[in-house]
C-alpha cells in the first residue's frame, strides 16, 4: 500500500512538472515575433539613440555610396528582437525588404538590438564573396563592438559601415545605371498650370486679354524650346498656353465681374505631394543567412 502511495505521488509531481514545462512552452509559442518596421530610409533608429545629425551623416553616406557602387546597405535599430534572437529576425528583415539592385541583389543590412546588446551583419548572396561571414565578424569585433562598450553608437556605426564599404568596394559588382538627365514633367505641368494664368494676367493688363495671352504663349513656347530644343513641341506648348492663357483670362474677369457660376473661384482643393520622396528598396536582395553576429 505504502508503494501505490510513492508512486502515486511521483506520478503527481513528475505531471506537474510536465504541466509547467508545457505551459512555458505554449507561453512562449504565443508570444508574437516583433514586427518589421517598413522600410523609409537608409537609417532607421527606432531606438532614438542617434542624433538628428548623426542619422543624416550616415544617411548622407550609404545614399553616396550606393550613387557610386550600386549595392544597397541599410542600418536598422531596434530596441529588442526578443523573442527570436537577432539572426532570426534579420533573416525576416532581408526577406522583407529585399534591399540590393534587382539584377544584382548586393543588398547589405547591419541590425543593432540594443536593449539585448546583439547585433548583426547580413548579407545577400552576391555578397557572400566580398563579405565572407569571417570578414563580417571581424568587421563587428574590430570596428563596431569595442565603440558600443564605451556607448558611442554612432561612431561604432561609421567604423562598421568603413569597413563594409571597403569590402564591397573590393568586389566586382556591375557599375550602377547612370540614368540620363531629362524633364521632370510632372514639375513642368505644375509649373504650366500654376505660372500660365498668373502671365496671362498680367500681360493682358498691358496688352489686353488677346495680346496678353499671346504673348504668354510666345513666352511659353520658347521656354519650352530652351529646355527640349524641339521646336514642334515649343510650338505646341505655346499655343496651349495661349489658349489657356485666354480662357483663364476670361475666367477671372467673369468672376470678378459678377457674371459667373456663384463658385468660390477656387482651384480645386490644393496640392499634395503625394510622395514621400526617402529611400525604396531595389526588390533584388536575395539573403541565404550569410554575414554574422556579436555581442556588446
Amino acid at each position: 500500500m505504502d508503494l501505490f502511495r510513492a508512486l502515486f505521488r511521483a506520478l503527481g509531481l513528475q505531471g506537474l512538472l510536465g504541466a509547467l514545462l508545457l505551459g512555458s512552452s505554449l507561453a512562449s509559442l504565443a508570444q508574437s515575433p516583433q514586427p518589421i518596421p517598413a522600410l523609409s530610409a537608409r537609417v532607421m533608429d527606432l531606438t532614438g539613440t542617434l542624433r538628428a545629425d548623426q542619422t543624416q551623416t550616415l544617411e548622407a553616406r550609404l545614399q553616396a555610396f550606393e550613387q557610386a557602387k550600386g549595392t544597397q546597405i541599410v542600418v536598422l535599430m531596434v530596441p529588442t528582437t526578443a523573442p527570436e534572437d537577432i539572426t532570426d529576425y534579420a533573416q525576416r528583415v532581408g526577406d522583407l525588404w529585399k534591399i540590393g539592385r534587382k539584377e544584382v541583389g548586393d543588398g547589405l543590412l547591419l541590425i543593432i538590438a540594443k536593449n539585448d546588446r546583439t547585433l548583426r551583419i547580413a548579407t545577400a548572396k552576391t555578397l557572400e564573396g566580398a563579405i565572407p561571414d569571417l570578414a563580417a565578424r571581424q568587421v563587428i569585433d574590430r570596428s563596431i563592438t569595442p565603440r558600443f562598450r564605451e556607448g558611442d553608437y554612432f561612431g561604432g556605426i561609421d567604423a562598421g559601415l568603413t569597413a563594409l564599404m571597403a569590402l564591397v568596394t573590393g568586389e566586382k559588382l556591375p557599375e550602377p545605371q547612370r540614368s540620363e538627365p531629362g524633364i521632370d514633367w510632372t514639375g513642368a505641368l505644375v509649373v504650366f498650370f500654376f505660372a500660365v494664368p498668373i502671365l496671362a494676367r498680367i500681360a493682358s493688363a498691358l496688352l489686353g486679354r488677346k495680346g496678353g495671352s499671346l504673348l504668354t504663349g510666345i513666352g511659353i513656347g520658347l521656354l519650352a524650346w530652351l529646355i527640349s530644343a524641339s521646336v514642334l513641341l515649343a510650338i505646341a506648348v505655346g499655343l496651349i498656353a495661349a489658349v489657356y492663357g485666354l480662357a483663364s483670362t476670361v475666367m477671372n474677369w467673369q468672376r470678378y465681374s459678377g457674371r459667373g457660376s456663384g463658385g468660390s473661384g477656387s482651384w480645386g482643393g490644393g496640392w499634395s505631394s503625394g510622395s514621400h520622396g526617402g529611400f525604396r528598396s531595389g526588390g533584388g536582395g536575395d539573403f541565404g543567412g550569410g554575414g554574422a553576429s556579436g555581442r556588446w
